[in-house]
């Protein structure tokens, strides 16, 4: 970890820090911190076991003692049109472990090949699993309390191209609608709300074996999802590049952690019969992390009503 890096990692880690405990926030209750705290202090990461986290993380809930160890600080895709619009922007993003992401370009992308390579080195990712701000999933008054919109494919390649199973620590968070609504206009927009009553929950990490389990089950029964509302000719299935691409991805995908699963998939497909597969067990894969978020959602949002 650079000096610059480190410096930017705990200035943001610091100001949260102060945020959550000064009294700005009514209250701030934190459960399952030890899921976390023990994912990243594990011997495994060594091993090429990385870490994956799905909701954004709360900087000022973290040992101060992490933010000066880049292992044990998180990365994360971000967008490029938002992060990424001046130099100043990009150069305060990159070194506080930032990966640039450009919307549009497909799961395909250096982006989340960078990703995959830090998860293969043992790292720490974070992944905004929606690729959009949800403030109605956390709010017990909207009629899409607890649900989730559909994850980002991008999650599904990135843990199916993992070669060791990744700890994945679903989190769920409340209360942060009502710190930053969305909807306000400028300048109020950029500016927390005081007394807000938050809630940061870190669930127990997915067993691997129930990830593995249950896509044979889907692959077994031919219950894999129909790609074919998410993928099609106008997604640039059937061209080269995204054939080769697949190919490639599946190549991985059948040396990693769900290899044997893959490979059952896939069978003997090939060109587009292969992608249209892949796309599918990659459709599985990001359902069922999806599944295990919103049952932490529904366990946290039981305990508020």
């Amino acid at each position: 970890m650079s000096l610059l890096s480190q410096v930017t990692v705990s200035a943001v880690g610091l100001f949260s820090k102060a945020l959550l405990n000064v009294g700005f926030c009514s209250s701030v209750t934190v459960k399952g911190l030890d899921n976390l705290v023990k994912a990243l202090e594990d011997e495994e990461r060594n091993n090429g076991r990385g870490i994956v986290t799905n909701d954004p993380v709360v900087w000022g809930v973290l040992p101060a003692r992490f933010y000066r160890d880049s292992r044990k600080t998180r990365w994360t895709l971000g967008a490029s049109d938002i992060m990424f619009t001046n130099p100043v922007f990009s150069t305060f993003f990159r070194y506080g472990q930032v990966i640039e992401t450009f919307r549009g370009r497909g799961i395909f992308q250096p982006a989340i090949d960078t990703a995959i390579e830090k998860l293969n080195r043992g790292e720490w990712i974070h992944l905004f699993s929606e690729g959009k701000v949800n403030q109605d999933s956390s709010d017990l008054s909207s009629p899409n309390a607890g649900r989730l919109l559909r994850f980002k494919w991008g999650i599904g390649r990135i843990i199916m191209e993992a070669q060791r199973p990744p700890v994945i620590i679903p989190m769920w968070l409340t209360g942060f609608d009502k710190l930053m609504p969305e909807g306000r206009s400028a300048p109020f927009k950029f500016f927390p709300r005081p007394g807000a009553v938050l809630s940061i929950t870190f669930g127990k990490p997915v067993p691997s074996q129930e990830i593995q389990d249950t896509l044979q089950t889907l692959i077994h029964e031919r219950r894999i999802p129909d790609a074919s509302s998410y993928v099609s000719n106008s997604d640039g299935l059937a061209e080269p590049s995204r054939l080769h691409d697949e190919e490639r991805s599946g190549a991985v995908a059948q040396q990693g952690w769900l290899g044997t699963s893959v490979s059952q998939a896939v069978h003997d497909d090939a060109g587009r019969e292969k992608a249209h597969e892949m796309a599918r067990v990659r459709s599985a894969v990001t359902a069922i992390i999806q599944r295990e978020v919103e049952a932490l959602g529904r366990e946290v949002m039981c305990l508020r009503r």
